[in-house]
């Protein structure tokens, strides 16, 4: 039996800053648009939000996300604040309002790491999926600006039958441009991706782009990891031997386990809601309501996500539980339980419950 334990030590938070967006992209999980929402966090609030993650014996790395956080002017003030009270702030971002003084600000500011969405080897496959003539250029724009204030960056790439074809040339383009490291995302189609869900890639190349992941990891110079995807830590498993347990890196570059939703990871809507990840819609809890160190302890949501013996299926059947999960949020979207089997797998449990 492999590692039976979870670590339910919250690690990461997205924070999705705005629901405002320059970008119109075919996968957008929230459905972003031109405006600010009035129901999102106002600057108080978000500053109190920064000050309850003191609650936390080890901070958790806030991740400022959207929608595009760079449409918000009060992002730049609560990135500082939170720097302020030594929290690691990474940026998610599409990169194309970066220009040279917002790179110099956010390296002023206390941004630790910034996250660029890339999911297509040419401009005009990235472009046609961003929903956005120039998008492309104006991201490897950014990049360059972030070379010159050396804020470093990763490149993040959702997957979808339109770029499989493409994501080797992304790969070796993350490398040729020095990023620190290749964030691959499986699609779940949530969101305005409902639109992309015939566009899913099948089990069987999910299985196959996965291994070639764990393959261009271990070539070349640079971190990589799978997220939406937690085949990924099963697989390595299987061609390593080694356990995520095994890997003593930290932070970012953390080698972790499969589903990380409610168990060292969570998500904040614009409006406060918490949820085990932006793909699976189930409410926890909001922070309006009650500080996260509550909700994160106490969510039966939560507490069901860490109990990998209530999965269901051939999930909950598996020897690689613990360390995979199965992706809750893709359970979720096909059969409206968070517990349900993982519908993209080709793996057949060895063993019973």
């Amino acid at each position: 039996m492999l590692d039976q334990k979870i670590d339910a030590s919250l690690r990461l938070i997205a924070w999705e800053f705005t629901q405002k967006c320059n970008l119109k992209c075919l996968h957008c999980r929230g459905s972003a648009s031109n405006e600010n929402s009035p129901e999102e966090l106002n600057l108080s609030e978000s500053r109190s939000f920064v000050d309850t993650l003191k609650d936390f014996k080890s901070p958790p790395i806030l991740i400022f996300s959207g929608g595009e956080p760079l449409t918000r002017e009060e992002s730049f003030e609560v990135i500082e604040y939170a720097s302020h009270n030594k929290l690691r702030v990474v940026l998610a971002t599409n990169g194309t309002l970066i220009n040279k003084d917002i790179a110099k600000t956010l390296k002023k500011i206390g941004i630790q790491r910034v996250s660029i969405s890339v999911d297509g080897a040419t401009a005009e496959s990235h472009d046609s999926f961003r929903g956005l003539s120039g998008a492309y250029v104006k991201a490897m724009d950014g990049i360059e600006e972030l070379k010159r204030v050396d804020l470093p960056f990763q490149i993040n790439t959702t997957i979808t039958r339109r770029n499989l074809k493409e994501i080797e040339d992304i790969a070796e383009l993350a490398v040729k441009i020095k990023a620190q490291a290749l964030h691959i995302f499986l699609l779940v189609p949530t969101g305005r991706g409902k639109d992309l869900e015939r566009e899913e890639i099948s089990a069987i190349e999910y299985e196959k782009v996965l291994r070639w992941f764990y393959e261009f990891g271990r070539e070349y110079p640079i971190q990589v990891k799978a997220t939406c995807a937690p085949h990924y830590y099963r697989i390595v498993h299987q061609l390593s031997g080694e356990l995520p347990s095994s890997h003593a890196s930290k932070g970012l570059a953390a080698y972790s386990r499969g589903c990380l939703g409610g168990t060292g990871f969570c998500f904040i809507s614009y409006k406060g809601d918490v949820c085990p990840c932006g793909y699976l819609p189930v409410v926890a809890g909001n922070i309006r309501e009650q500080r996260l160190s509550q909700i994160w302890s106490e969510s039966p949501v939560f507490l069901d996500l860490r109990n990998p013996d209530k999965l269901q299926g051939k999930c909950g059947r598996c020897e690689y539980r613990w360390i995979c999960g199965g992706c809750r949020a893709r359970a979720y979207h096909t059969s409206g339980d968070y517990l349900a089997e993982e519908p993209l797998c080709i793996y057949h449990p060895k063993e019973n419950k």
